[in-house]
């Protein structure tokens, strides 16, 4: 007979999101993501003046607000038929490479490296490194108050396997420290191109308002010198030293294997030549992207919207009474198909197309030193590989594109706000694939949707009953304890869900 766990929040991650799942002789059979909220931006954007829209929908999230201003510039552009400068484009792609590296480092450390870290182990350290000792003293201190929970985010935890080895804990957890500053870091090199973070004022139609200087540029080089150090150095070793302690998780967290991704960091003007490619993989075959087969399904979400709308014309309408609805996300779909979007995303759909050789050097350098395969990577660790590679590859793209700025020269194109037109704006938050469809009439916006990351990858089962991304990847997960769930919280976790922006 199936007993029925409920988490409720799953924590560590951006929002609130709840998970149901099924469990029957120690196994997953089934699962259900409930986004708890209602918020309701699409509402509040109607009848404004469209340059409201990127500065509003930045607000959905605080952790990827520079996506959300993109988005929503790339769809007035449209609209309003602008190309930016070469200046302008650039540092959007400086801004938001800075804002994926805070994103991807963040979400390791300080969000999933507790689920496989032993905190417990400091007690141990010997060594004389300040930031150490004094972590020591404090969870020392709680452990013998018996206090567990001032001790967050450390403490309380599950009763699960942790890493055995001691060295690796608490380089681990030395690293855990560094990686908050490191974070800091990337925030401030985004900052320095973006006038400020989070959410800033200098993303616009036609560009940026931040001006080239020399300055910025021999500034910006050095932070990502040593943003570069630390991912080469600190990063990836520690997933690869977390995925060789827990190669199980190369066999759970498994997806359909559909992937979708809208490209992102356009390397020439008009946004084109990107650098993680715009395509789908269905049934391991590339395909180019279609963005009239997106659908929103609504049949299990608190909507009574008419189900089954392009985001162009769609509605948002909350139905909080709606019976056998269970969450506040809708199901995006792509031609009817369950699509998993995120870095794992990025990189397959960009390998699989071909012809990126930048991706293919660094995915392939990886699986090299791990001794894995390509199947290996559609799973809960390698999505946490994915995000590794992935900030591998900016940090050196970052250098390129900063060095390639040029002082003095424009960073803006004017425009005209159209009386009435249409935009589509397609980009990758660091979670995945965001997409923001603007309508204008007589000046004002009369429509706005945002279909983002987690939307896609939390989505509850569409009109046909099948179950979104996340909630397939946790059948057959396995349960030993159904008191301490802690696979399931893994899995869940290595979709860095951000439930702010799917119940927007």
């Amino acid at each position: 007979m199936a007993r029925t766990i409920d988490i409720d929040p799953i924590t560590r991650i951006e929002g609130h999101l709840a998970i149901r799942v099924e469990v029957e002789a120690g196994m997953v059979t089934a699962a259900y993501s409930m986004g708890e909220m209602f918020r309701g931006f699409e509402k509040i954007l109607k009848g404004r003046d469209p340059l409201d829209a990127q500065q509003i929908t930045q607000r959905i999230c605080g952790v990827c607000p520079v996506s959300h201003g993109i988005a929503s510039v790339l769809a007035q552009e449209e609209a309003y038929s602008v190309t930016p400068p070469s200046n302008g484009r650039i540092i959007r792609n400086i801004i938001l490479g800075a804002n994926y590296l805070q994103s991807h480092i963040i979400h390791f450390y300080q969000l999933s490296a507790l689920d496989f870290v032993d905190i417990v182990k400091i007690t141990a350290y010997t060594g004389s490194d300040p930031g150490l000792l004094e972590l020591k003293a404090w969870v020392n201190a709680q452990l013998a108050s018996k206090t567990i929970y001032p001790a967050a985010p450390f403490l309380p935890r599950y009763d699960a396997a942790y890493l055995q080895n001691d060295e690796l804990n608490i380089l681990a957890i030395k690293h855990y420290l560094e990686a908050l500053d490191m974070r800091a870091l990337a925030h401030k090199l985004g900052a320095l191109f973006a006038g400020k973070l989070p959410h800033p004022a200098t993303i616009m139609p036609g560009g940026v308002t931040e001006v080239v200087t020399a300055k910025k540029i021999a500034a910006g080089l050095s932070m990502v010198k040593t943003l570069q150090t630390f991912v080469e150095s600190a990063y990836v070793p520690d997933v690869i030293a977390v995925a060789q302690a827990f190669p199980e998780y190369f066999s759970l967290g498994k997806g359909n294997g559909h992937f979708l991704s809208y490209g992102v960091f356009p390397e020439r003007d008009g946004n084109a030549d990107f650098l993680f490619d715009r395509g789908v993989l269905l049934k391991n075959q590339f395909q180019n992207l279609q963005p009239a087969n997106i659908t929103e399904e609504v049949g299990y979400s608190l909507f009574s919207s008419p189900s089954g709308l392009n985001p162009e014309s769609g509605i948002t309408e909350a139905d909080p009474r709606k019976r056998r609805a269970y969450s506040w996300i809708k199901a995006p779909r792509y031609g009817g198909n369950v699509m998993e979007v995120g870095p794992l995303a990025r990189l397959m759909v960009s390998y699989k197309q071909g012809a990126n050789q930048m991706v293919k050097k660094h995915l392939e350098g990886f699986l090299s030193a791990t001794g894995l395969g390509m199947d290996n990577l559609n799973s809960a660790m390698g999505r946490h590989a994915a995000r590794a590679i992935e900030a591998k590859i900016l940090a050196v793209k970052l250098t390129e594109w900063i060095e390639s700025l040029n002082p003095g020269k424009p960073v803006f194109e004017d425009y005209k706000i159209c009386k009435m037109g249409r935009g589509m704006g397609l980009t990758e938050a660091a979670r995945g694939a965001l997409g923001h469809w603007i309508s204008i009439e007589n000046h004002k916006i009369d429509n706005y949707q945002c279909v983002v990351p987690t939307t896609w990858n939390c989505s509850p089962r569409d009109d046909r009953g099948t179950p979104g991304a996340v909630e397939a990847s946790l059948v057959g997960t396995p349960v030993a304890d159904e008191k301490n769930p802690m696979t399931v919280a893994r899995v869940v976790r290595s979709f860095d869900p951000c439930i702010a922006c799917a119940v927007h």
